[in-house]
């Protein structure tokens, strides 16, 4: 067996652990030159940016969110609160590695469709009236075509499809699931014991079938292990040849018992989080962490103890590469006149100008291409200062 064969094999069998993952929804990763990372994490469902940072200052609050704002959150600047379920994050906060952008939006900003706002955020292009320019390609795929260094070979995607975000005219490799290989009960086993006494192949393939196991109980938690697992091979492609990471997590459509389900989501993304940085080590002082969903919820919460499609979201920052410990963006507040539609948090900025700053710091993307190829349309307008 070849050299290359064995490498291929045993990357093929990494990449079906990560991808047996009941939390990833899809993987992609993608190579660049230099030590400076970008990690982008779509959270599907549209999070509730004004849960997780709860505007406390704000005085018409509390009688939106009755039931809600009736957990005290972890305060922040004296305005702003963390969800308690984060409290992990909090040295991050303190260290200046954590960081918020409220009141955010794509150009999408009138139908609520998940569809359409999920294309919307991965692919990047402006719209108008809630009419999105057609695309079939992604931003960050376009952003690494631009990338000093980068090489045609620079993204692969793991999962059963790819991602859009990462998808385009940049080639990438593609891993597809454990689980999607078909194997009969005593095919598995066969393998099993033929990777066993093989010390090159029998970790990974342990790993795979740990995770495939998860993936086929739907009533096994989205525990800390699991987590470890997620991040820790995300840190260690970042570690190696990856510089450009980017996966889904879903679950945060949360029409109904938001505040059990939001305790819940918030648990596993701290601890996504945290893996990551914990298996970068060194390196995650030159990373940049963006978590971003398609739109945030209504101010109001409904009658189920929830909150419905809104507009204005939040984007979470992190990172060593991150100048944090402030909620950026600008606060359009709750009162009679402030909302949109008088339901939904107002937006007050681009939420791609933020990956936009980022894509320059970090990589050395001209502010011209940024505005012209990765996000047509975009206005960067002046740089908020959230990267070192």
């Amino acid at each position: 067996m070849s050299h290359d064969l064995l490498l291929s094999r045993r990357a093929f069998l990494v990449g079906c652990s990560a991808a047996a993952s009941p939390l990833l929804t899809r993987v992609s990763f993608a190579q660049a030159t230099g030590e400076n990372r970008l990690v982008v994490i779509l959270l599907r469902g549209a999070m509730d940016g004004m849960d997780v940072v709860r505007p406390v200052g704000d005085p018409d609050y509390a009688g939106l969110r009755p039931s809600l704002a009736l957990e005290p959150g972890l305060p922040l600047d004296g305005f702003f609160a963390l969800h308690p379920a984060a409290a992990d994050l909090m040295p991050l906060w303190q260290a200046g590695q954590l960081g918020f952008v409220q009141a955010v939006a794509t150009p999408y900003r009138t139908g609520r469709s998940h569809f359409v706002a999920q294309d919307a955020l991965e692919n990047g292009t402006g719209g108008r009236d809630g009419v999105m320019t057609p695309a079939r390609d992604g931003w960050l795929n376009r952003a690494v075509g631009l990338i000093p260094g980068a090489t045609a070979d620079t993204a692969v995607s793991v999962g059963r499809d790819r991602l859009m975000i990462l998808d385009g005219d940049v080639p990438t490799a593609h891993w597809f699931p454990a689980e999607d290989t078909g194997l009969s009960t005593q095919g598995q086993a066969l393998l099993t014991a033929l990777h066993a006494a093989d010390p090159l192949f029998a970790e990974p393939f342990a790993e795979a079938q740990a995770l495939t196991r998860i993936t086929a109980n739907a009533r096994i938690p989205r525990d800390a292990k699991a987590m470890g697992q997620l991040g820790g091979y995300v840190a260690a492609r970042l570690r190696a040849e990856a510089r450009i990471a980017s996966f889904s997590l879903g679950g945060w459509d949360t029409h109904q018992r938001q505040a059990l389900a939001m305790t819940a989501q918030m648990t596993m993304l701290s601890g996504t989080l945290l893996a990551i940085r914990d298996g970068l080590g060194a390196a995650w002082g030159t990373t940049l962490v963006l978590a971003m969903t398609e739109f945030g919820r209504t101010a109001r919460e409904n009658g189920s103890g929830g909150t419905d499609h809104g507009t204005g979201g939040m984007m979470i920052a992190a990172g060593g590469a991150l100048r944090g410990g402030r909620v950026f963006g600008t606060w359009p507040g709750l009162g009679p006149g402030q909302l949109l539609a008088e339901r939904d948090l107002m937006p007050t900025g681009d939420v791609r100008a933020y990956a936009g700053w980022a894509l320059r710091h970090l990589f050395g993307v001209e502010a011209q291409a940024l505005e012209r190829a990765v996000f047509p349309g975009l206005d960067l307008g002046e740089d908020p200062g959230f990267v070192l």
